[in-house]
């Protein structure tokens, strides 16, 4: 099975993760997939290869060499952001990309255009792995677990020396819990890699401070035919809130290291009203400054209207992962002269986002992030390039021969 059959199987599986459950995973196709993937894994011959009580799969590629070589990692997710549909995916490939329109859906006619997406003109001459336009791909991050899988394929079907390669994915990345129930220890590895980054050659390990606040308003409701200086329309007052937090602040605005506030979700009615926000930041200092001005605003509000009137729940998601991978930065360089080696030019960049390495990689595991190829993650314009799914699986593949190769 080449990594492209894999991923338009794998793709098939409706995996959309769900905040609002308190099962692990959130979702019971991710259980479906996991299985699945453990299927995949011993028919590759990962003996070891099972799924936990909570959803994680796990696997062992032996080491095939007498050296001692440290043990590596590598992880990808296989739940779909709930920010876009992910059910009855009809993923397709095109003819190799001749630099024009791609027609999604004629008959709805939806149209992937460079001139919304110039990243295009990268693929030109690639046949570009599609959706009909009406929901995401999924390479987020089922890309990366085929990948994996295909290098595992390399790795067993080949003699050269490589060290113990463990393999993992975990379930509910998307909304932020994929590193919760991880078994670290269980899991066994020295350095990792999460397969989980965006165009071919991205390589990261610099990510954002990340937070989620919800904040609840209480207003009072009267009947309008009476409400003159006794209604609170929590509704009203959730529109006041938003406003006080800087309009420039926003993803819309803001790239590279720039930090946000991000309205996410947003419900009201005249008694009450709830507004959900992420708040990213890749300075620890600027962060905290961040989650201050969040409470200061929530504050300013209670000053209008009265205590109590904005409760806010502030939780850390996780932290920049920059600290934990200075120490080794040999992971970075590998990935480099790996990537050089095949023909990538690599590029360092910070995500805007995060990945369970950054959360693994203050549990322990050192864990930058490596390219998929995919674009456009978490909608309808999603699209993959086959060859750089080609590419990345030879890419990990080469990653770990080279590991044992210079040692």
């Amino acid at each position: 099975m080449t990594v492209v059959e894999r991923f338009l199987k794998l793709v098939s599986f409706p995996t959309t993760s769900d905040e609002a459950s308190d099962t692990c995973p959130s979702t019971p196709g991710q259980r479906t997939l996991a299985e699945e993937l453990v299927r995949q894994m011993r028919e590759l011959g990962l003996a070891d290869a099972h799924v936990d009580a909570d959803g994680y799969v796990y696997g062992t590629v032996p080491a095939n060499c007498a050296q001692a070589v440290p043990v590596m990692g590598l992880i990808a997710h296989m739940d779909t952001s709930p920010d876009a549909c992910g059910e009855n995916i009809r993923a397709r490939i095109t003819e190799p990309y001749d630099g024009g329109d791609v027609v999604l859906n004629e008959e709805k006619q939806i149209v992937l255009s460079p001139k919304d997406y110039p990243q295009l003109k990268n693929a030109v001459g690639k046949r570009l792995i599609v959706t009909d336009g009406t929901t995401l791909l999924g390479a987020d991050d089922k890309a990366g677990v085929a990948e994996i899988l295909s290098a595992c394929a390399l790795l067993l079907g080949s003699d050269r020396p490589h060290g113990t390669v463990r393999v993992a994915f975990t379930p509910d990345e998307e909304i932020g819990r994929g590193a919760d129930r991880f078994d670290v220890a269980g899991f066994g590895a020295d350095y990792a890699y999460t397969v989980d980054g965006g165009a071919l050659g991205e390589l990261e390990y610099e990510n954002f401070n990340a937070a989620s606040a919800v904040v609840r308003i209480t207003g009072r409701s009267i009947h309008p035919g009476s409400a003159k200086d006794k209604m609170v329309n929590a509704s009203l007052v959730a529109m006041e809130l938003n406003a006080l937090l800087p309009a420039m602040d926003r993803p819309e605005h803001t790239e590279g290291y720039e930090g946000f506030f991000h309205l996410t979700a947003v419900r009201g009615e005249t008694e009450t009203a709830e507004l959900h926000y992420i708040i990213r930041d890749h300075d620890r200092v600027k962060f905290e400054a961040r989650k201050a001005l969040m409470q200061k605003v929530c504050g300013e509000i209670d000053r209008r209207y009265g205590a109590g009137t904005a409760a806010l729940t502030l939780r850390d998601s996780y932290y920049n992962m920059k600290e934990k991978i200075e120490p080794c930065m040999f992971l970075i360089e590998n990935a480099k002269k790996a990537m050089r080696s095949l023909g990538i030019e690599p590029v360092v960049v910070p995500i805007r986002g995060g990945t369970d390495g950054a959360r693994l990689s203050f549990e322990g595991l050192p864990c930058p992030n490596l390219c998929t190829g995919g674009e456009n993650f978490h909608g309808r314009f999603e699209y993959i390039p086959a060859e750089d799914m080609e590419r990345i699986t030879q890419l990990l593949a080469k990653l770990m021969w080279d590991l044992a190769e210079n040692r």
